[in-house]
């Protein structure tokens, strides 16, 4: 049995999570942007499909990347350079998180950023802690990734892709905007072959809460990332 959470955003200890499925820690509380940033700070996030309770998740190993560890592949590297887009941040949050939510993924039968989650979301955004990253293409969005910033760690939520490497493009920009603001990791939450081939690796939940205690204290203020990232930083790799 898993416990059910107050009204308090207070969590169980992360070591009581169950191995099987992997790091289910709690149900129940709610979405509110209090009890949603406790639970990034310690480690966990909230992952439920529509009709069941909230549940909340701490899994162990934990799936991260290192902003300097990503694998930029030979075509992707080209298109960095020479692909005709442009990078955003923080211009177009509700159509990213929307497009990640009705975007068909291999396995998966809905989604489960469900209109509550959204709307959780959209309310940190408009506090400052969640963030969008954009490709634009021809004027028109073609890929992103939303996540959470909180002191120098960025939580990576979920993204998509509507053209060749718009997401991945994205993800680039992203680990470079980072490297500059001083961030040391990115959760990647869950273990699997795509996020291990653009350079993610597993850690022990333990190094990963210890992690936690040293950068979230750290950084800049939430608020609002400048609307044009530094996507002349590839191109100037030519």
């Amino acid at each position: 049995m898993i416990p059910w959470l107050g009204k308090e955003p207070i969590f169980p200890p992360l070591d009581t999570a169950l191995a099987e499925p992997n790091g289910l820690l709690a149900a129940g509380g709610d979405l509110s942007p209090q009890r949603l940033l406790a639970a990034y700070r310690n480690g966990i996030f909230p992952w439920y499909s529509a009709g069941e309770p909230i549940l909340w998740w701490s899994p162990d190993p934990r799936m991260v990347l290192f902003p300097d560890d990503l694998k930029i592949s030979a075509s992707l590297a080209k298109n960095l350079r020479n692909a005709d887009y442009e990078v955003r941040l923080d211009t177009a949050f509700d159509e990213v998180i929307q497009a990640c939510a009705g975007t068909p993924r291999d396995g998966q039968a809905g989604t489960w950023i469900t209109t509550e989650m959204q709307q959780a979301y959209r309310a940190l955004h408009r506090l400052g802690y969640a963030h969008s990253v954009e490709t634009w293409i021809a004027g028109k969005l073609a890929g992103g990734l939303y996540g959470i910033a909180l002191g120098q760690a960025f939580y990576g939520e979920s993204m998509f892709s509507h053209a060749r490497d718009a997401s991945k493009i994205a993800l680039a920009h992203l680990c470079a905007h980072l490297r500059w603001r001083g961030f040391g990791i990115i959760d990647c939450q869950m273990e699997t072959a795509h996020l291990a081939s653009l350079g993610a690796r597993p850690i022990p939940r333990r190094d990963f809460a210890a992690r936690l205690d040293e950068l979230c204290p750290r950084g800049e203020a939430p608020g609002l990332w400048p609307g044009t990232a530094i996507d002349g930083y590839f191109r100037r790799q030519r």
